[in-house]
């Protein structure tokens, strides 16, 4: 059997949630994970009554899945200890061996994100920006371009100015899945948490360069860096909390 026989084998016995992690593995798996014939099958576990209607619902089930889908628990969390105000963001680009961006970000313009975002921006870009997901977005200016033909790679530290300790959020990881329909590159890395934490495993930080590409030279515009941490923090209290229990030194 070839992969795509095996993908769609497995596909219809898989959750909502492992599913939508299929479509971010890669251009394959995403193509093959849209097919709504696999969002029917999560929907009709959720809601069976849903697929025996005699006419099909108006919009896709993968859209009515994404509408209706909520957490079985919603956690009530008590304040942080942090605040944003208390954090800066050390980042640093490479492609290949050289340096091509480096900056100290205070966690309050992370937090702000990008409020004129630029004309030119593909749809499912606007349709990603415009989400409710929590995000952390910093805006890039001025700009920098890189070559589709070269590898590029991120290190992300965190820093508090309450403490003066500094934690590891991504170290050296590689852009190694480029979504270009909606002009987005990411790469990861698995959080480390304090010894406090044994039980607390397997997070990941997820950092994006948006982009606007230029065909004609081959390379990528870059004008904005996102991170996130959508495994286990949907809302900025989460988040704080999660950079709470990291390992700091």
């Amino acid at each position: 059997m070839s992969l795509e026989e095996v993908l769609k084998v497995v596909f219809p016995f898989l959750d909502g949630v492992d599913l939508a992690a299929c479509m971010v593995v890669c251009k394959q798996w995403r193509h093959i994970a849209k097919d709504d014939y696999f969002w029917k099958c999560v929907c009709a576990k959720r809601w069976p009554s849903i697929c025996k209607r005699p006419n099909p619902p108006t919009v896709t089930y993968y859209k009515l899945y994404q509408t209706f889908y909520k957490r079985k628990h919603q956690r009530t969390l008590l304040p942080p200890r942090l605040s944003f105000d208390d954090l800066e963001f050390f980042i640093d680009i490479w492609t290949e061996d050289k340096l091509i961006f480096s900056e100290v970000v205070p966690g309050p313009v992370l937090q702000r994100g990008i409020k004129i975002r630029p004309a030119g921006i593909c749809d499912m870009l606007k349709f990603h920006l415009q989400g409710p997901e929590y995000k952390m977005i910093l805006p890039v200016d001025p700009r920098f371009t890189i070559p589709w033909s070269q590898t590029v790679s991120v290190s992300v530290l965190v820093g508090r100015k309450d403490s003066n300790k500094v934690a590891c959020i991504i170290n050296k990881s590689m852009f190694d899945y480029i979504d270009r329909t909606a002009s987005r590159a990411l790469a990861f890395d698995y959080l480390v948490f304090s010894p406090y934490y044994p039980f607390i495993s397997g997070i990941r930080a997820w950092i994006s360069l948006l982009f606007m590409e230029d065909r004609s030279d081959g390379v990528i515009d870059v004008f904005g860096i996102e991170m996130d941490f959508c495994d286990a923090a949907n809302s900025q209290e989460e988040v704080l909390w999660l950079l709470d229990m990291l390992d700091w030194k």
